[in-house]
């Protein structure tokens, strides 16, 4: 895992290395300035625990060994003001807040923070880390007093179709308060890094057991197993960033090859899709099912559309499909190319007729060099970036480390 905290860093990450690979852990809580233990983090997520498995879970179920995790969600419309506790694990609990019906914005805001404030005094929270996926979270825990504040920043969220308003204000205000910023690709970092003193890149990692088991033979799953090959797909969230006129495209330039969608369609409508009869729409996944559709597929993609919501992503697929030992193709997009094209470990292609060629290419390739592949992806697991994460936050606490 690469870690970008400078300028010159990042012009040099080709040979980023990280200072120190060893971490300091505490069984079930951490060790923040003084001595004092911090037992406890309260995540404030955008994303919902239960959706689509990428970045926060991978990452908070790894801080669970060092933390109680609390994941608060975004509120749900109810008949009655509650909290609604959830417990994933015994070191993970989702918290929902469940607003009456016809709450005003204002009003939302300060139940909010009426149930925030109960639920930390019943579990007599004093001592956490405070971990932010959304700054408009900021609108209701602001004046809470955290032993630590971590800004997690995954995608440029003022760039998404939606967004509110007051994000950008809300997140100038997150980045005052927070004692680290995290950011999921370089794109982002070189868009956060003059405006903290503590940013650091923590591009997407990979579970490299999970999805390299992807590369034995797998039964093939029920709703795929009825089509013909070759199978190319792709797994995602199908929004603003898809880009379907090149999905479309592809189809009609080749109804002999079968493109396999898994994910959740959210923020498009679903008319503007392609629906040629060798396009497949099979719905979102669980997480463990993944490497089962993965090893039934010949070549994976990132067809993704060159617009402001893609600028700063840094796609979690990527990884994950070479990981499955998948041939890889993508579109241009900054962090793919940066972290993979030039290292030649997927192919870039900037239009349906170069995407067809690439496509073409993989599949009459009889056979890969993929330990150049395998070597990179297990520099870069999820247990190795939770780790320089949790790093760097003791080191902000002012905690002597690997000394």
């Amino acid at each position: 895992m690469t870690v970008s905290s400078s300028t010159n860093d990042l012009a040099n990450s080709a040979t980023l290395s990280v200072q120190s690979t060893k971490s300091t852990t505490v069984t079930n809580s951490t060790l923040g300035s003084a001595g004092q233990v911090i037992p406890d983090l309260i995540c404030f997520s955008h994303l919902r625990w239960n959706f689509v498995y990428q970045r926060p879970q991978h990452l908070l179920s790894r801080a669970a060994k060092n933390y109680r995790v609390w994941f608060l969600e975004e509120p749900m419309w109810s008949d009655t003001l509650h909290m609604s506790v959830s417990k994933q694990t015994d070191r993970i609990t989702v918290l929902v807040p469940h607003l009456p019906h016809g709450t005003s914005p204002e009003e939302a805001i300060r139940l909010q923070r009426q149930l925030l404030d109960e639920f930390i005094a019943r579990e007599t929270i004093r001592s956490f880390v405070a971990w932010y996926y959304t700054p408009m979270a900021m609108l209701f825990s602001d004046h809470l007093q955290p032993s630590l504040t971590v800004y997690d920043c995954m995608d440029e969220l003022s760039a998404f179709w939606g967004a509110p308003p007051q994000l950008l204000q809300k997140e100038k205000q997150l980045m005052q308060q927070a004692d680290v910023v995290f950011t999921g690709g370089y794109s982002l970092y070189e868009a956060k890094q003059n405006r903290h003193p503590h940013v650091f890149a923590f591009p997407s990692s990979i579970d490299f057991t999970h999805f390299s088991s992807a590369r034995k033979p797998q039964p093939d799953p029920v709703d795929q197993r009825q089509l013909a090959t070759p199978r190319i797909g792709f797994s995602g969230v199908i929004d603003e960033r898809f880009d379907y006129k090149l999905m479309g495209e592809l189809a009609e330039r080749r109804p002999d090859w079968q493109f396999v969608l898994l994910g959740p369609i959210v923020k498009i409508d679903p008319a503007l899709l392609p629906h040629q009869p060798n396009v497949h729409y099979l719905g979102m996944k669980s997480y463990k099912d993944l490497p089962m559709y993965f090893s039934n597929w010949n070549v994976a993609m990132l067809p993704f559309a060159l617009n402001e919501s893609t600028r700063f992503i840094s796609p979690t697929k990527t990884p994950e499909y070479l990981a499955a030992g998948l041939p890889v193709v993508s579109t241009p997009i900054r962090d793919v190319i940066r972290t993979y094209g030039s290292k030649e470990l997927v192919e870039i292609a900037d239009n349906a007729e170069a995407f067809e060629k690439s496509i073409e290419r993989m599949l009459a390739k009889k056979s890969s060099n993929w330990q150049t592949v395998d070597s990179f992806l297990k520099e870069n697991s999820w247990d190795h970036t939770w780790n320089e994460m949790n790093r760097l936050m003791m080191a902000q606490l002012s905690v002597v480390v690997d000394q």
